[in-house]
């Protein structure tokens, strides 16, 4: 009853706000977390907390995000909490003590790691951060990205892979077919095309699958960035324009920016863009999420280190000045390769923050005012003790690609997929007997110490879903007044990590509802009969009353019975022509058969006295087990 009351007035106190709307909050969270959007994840998981849906989780994630945005005074407030949860993974024992590290905690910083050891933490040298960031120190606390194969790789020069529509986009020196001429001298490779494939799986990339139209040229050609509406494709080239190759007072042909159009599914009306130069650089374009921002690599004068990102303003068609990104992401060294995901978090390649080789892939974090505030090391196996690059997350904010050379790769860059933990659910319905959905179900999920974590109501469709951890155990509870509570026990232990939903389906009884036993009687038959009998029509017509006129939404059950005498098998024939003929005298006075749940002969079976056989019983105590009895199992 107190559970009852509790969300009872949970319910109330947000009028309008369905638990549905809390487990879209929970998702939508997740979702700005996975894209490095910390700050606006930040708001969602303090909603959930005040709303008490899902709290530890939230708890932990608001922790994570706090660490991130190198805020340690808050974080530690979260973390702390979250070590007090029951079953926390150990990982946050490291974090906690990160944090605590990060506000110069330093007692309480030796107490709580070593109380990640003796939980059975580890750390390998070897793959720590060359720099003491707390921040980084949490961010690869545990692993996060899971590399798979990629099959079009060459024994040549292969990344800058972008998916647009299900097509993926990348530059390859594969090209076997040119001449000496068209041979890049610095690394004795053909110069870079941009090709297509279907997915990481495609193994079938030829000089077919060079891009159509007119952007491939002689010279390197690539990466690239598309439009939404891909209509508009951005590319690095060398400085060749209507076949003329430019160059520098040094003979050098920088990189620039081109864009061209797509007609008739070919790629033409290439036009160079203005901020180009002849005596630098420009290339690796990058749209930001609304396309009013174009950012790009340049080692233009009056930069901070080599090569910096820079970006410019696109407006109706037209191209602002170039402006440096600042000194949070340019070091005095060089960065490469911008990204901007779908929550306009920005990625790229740098050598010159502390990393774990030599161009390592960042990402940045912003705070609520959109200012990027840290970068961010991806760890291991993003980066490696050699170059990594060109890094590309999808939309879902959990797979992509990147690029590197690093040992055991096909050619001397390769493209590596990755994928990240998806966040897990369970989900099901909640349906009736009959297999009808049922709507407005509450669906309550505890932890293994019975504690309530969440719960929501089903959806119109008998459907719901809630988010939980890997590696737990839980029990989940359906509920509906009228209906039988039903429990199941659901574990999250030892799943694949690309498994993304666990199915939990449920089937509510209706209660047995209790009547007057003058109510319904039941009807007896004759032996080794099945006939309805004259007099048993009366109660039978009584019925037909009750169901189409007193109880017009009442269903029933019937069940028919033998007495002992006879075979098993031969009895159990007999009860179900009892109840066969039970059920089309009901149909026959204008029943409903949808109303008739189940019709069925149990034998022998469920005797109402002791007439089994083993001593002698009268006519009259075996006339009472020859009988059809109807079971109410719904009212209204």
């Amino acid at each position: 009853m107190k559970l009852k009351n509790y969300l009872l007035a949970c319910i109330l106190s947000f009028i309008g706000f369905s638990t549905f709307a809390q487990y879209g909050s929970q998702k939508k969270a997740d979702n700005l977390f996975n894209k490095f959007s910390y700050s606006n994840a930040i708001k969602v998981y303090k909603s959930l907390i005040d709303k008490d849906y899902n709290a530890d989780y939230a708890t932990r994630q608001l922790a994570d995000s706090y660490a991130f945005l190198r805020n340690p005074d808050s974080a530690v407030v979260y973390y702390k909490k979250a070590v007090e949860q029951e079953n926390i993974p150990i990982e946050y024992y490291y974090n906690y003590a990160q944090a605590l590290r990060g506000v110069k905690n330093y007692k309480e910083y030796r107490i709580w790691m070593r109380r990640f050891k003796k939980a059975g933490g580890k750390i390998n040298e070897d793959n720590l951060l060359k720099d003491s960031d707390f921040v980084n120190s949490i961010f690869n606390a545990k692993l996060q990205y899971f590399l798979t194969d990629v099959n079009f790789n060459s024994k040549y020069s292969d990344f800058g892979a972008y998916e647009h529509d299900g097509k993926i986009y990348f530059s390859s020196s594969r090209d076997e077919g040119v001449s000496s001429n068209h041979i890049y001298g610095w690394n004795g490779e053909p110069f870079l095309d941009i090709y297509t494939a279907n997915d990481r799986t495609d193994n079938l990339i030829n000089h077919k699958s060079k891009l159509k139209g007119s952007i491939n040229s002689i010279y390197h050609d690539g990466p690239l960035t598309i439009t939404k509406d891909g209509k508009t494709i951005y590319f690095s080239r060398n400085d060749y324009n209507k076949n003329v190759l430019g160059k520098n007072e040094e003979g050098i042909s920088n990189l620039k920016i081109y864009k061209a159009t797509l007609v008739d599914d070919k790629w033409t009306n290439i036009e160079e863009l203005p901020f180009n130069n002849n005596s630098y650089s420009t290339g690796h374009p990058a749209l930001n999420k609304d396309e009013t921002k174009l950012y790009f690599a340049s080692d233009m004068p009056g930069g901070i280190g080599g090569t910096d990102i820079y970006y410019v303003e696109i407006n109706n068609g037209s191209y602002g000045e170039p402006k440096n990104a600042g000194n949070i992401i340019n070091t005095n060294k060089n960065e490469r390769f911008p990204f901007i995901n779908s929550e306009d978090v920005l990625f790229f390649a740098s050598d010159g923050h502390p990393g774990l080789g030599l161009l390592d892939i960042f990402g940045t974090v912003s705070d609520k005012n959109n200012n990027i505030v840290s970068v961010i090391n991806l760890g291991v196996p993003v980066n490696s003790s050699k170059d990594d690059f060109s890094f590309f997350m999808n939309d879902d904010g959990l797979s992509g690609y990147f690029a590197s050379n690093r040992n055991g790769g096909v050619g001397s860059d390769d493209i590596y997929a990755y994928d990240r933990i998806p966040q897990l659910k369970i989900e099901g319905t909640v349906a009736d007997t009959l297999n009808n959905p049922i709507a407005n179900a509450t669906v309550e999920l505890f932890d293994k110490n019975g504690n309530i974590i969440a719960y929501l109501d089903t959806d119109d469709e008998g459907y719901y879903e809630i988010n939980i951890d890997r590696d737990s155990n839980y029990n989940l509870n359906a509920k509906k007044e009228g209906y039988t509570d039903n429990t199941k026990f659901v574990s999250s232990k030892g799943i694949e990590r690309s498994i993304k939903s666990i199915t939990a389906d449920f089937v509510l009884n209706y209660k047995k509802v209790v009547i007057p036993i003058t109510e319904l009687y039941p009807i007896y038959f004759d032996f080794n009969k099945y006939d309805i009998r004259k007099e048993s029509t009366t109660e039978l017509d009584r019925i037909v009353n009750l169901m189409m006129n007193t109880y017009p939404d009442m269903v029933i059950k019937i069940e028919s019975y033998t007495d002992s005498r006879g075979t098993a098998e031969y009895n159990k024939k007999l009860s179900i022509e009892r109840a066969d003929a039970t059920y089309k005298y009901l149909i026959n006075k204008g029943v409903d058969p949808d109303r008739i749940t189940e019709y069925n002969g149990y034998g022998e079976q469920n005797l109402v006295n002791g007439c089994d056989g083993t001593f002698n019983c009268t006519e009259a105590q075996h006339q009472l087990n020859r009988r059809t009895q109807f079971i109410v199992i719904k009212m209204e």
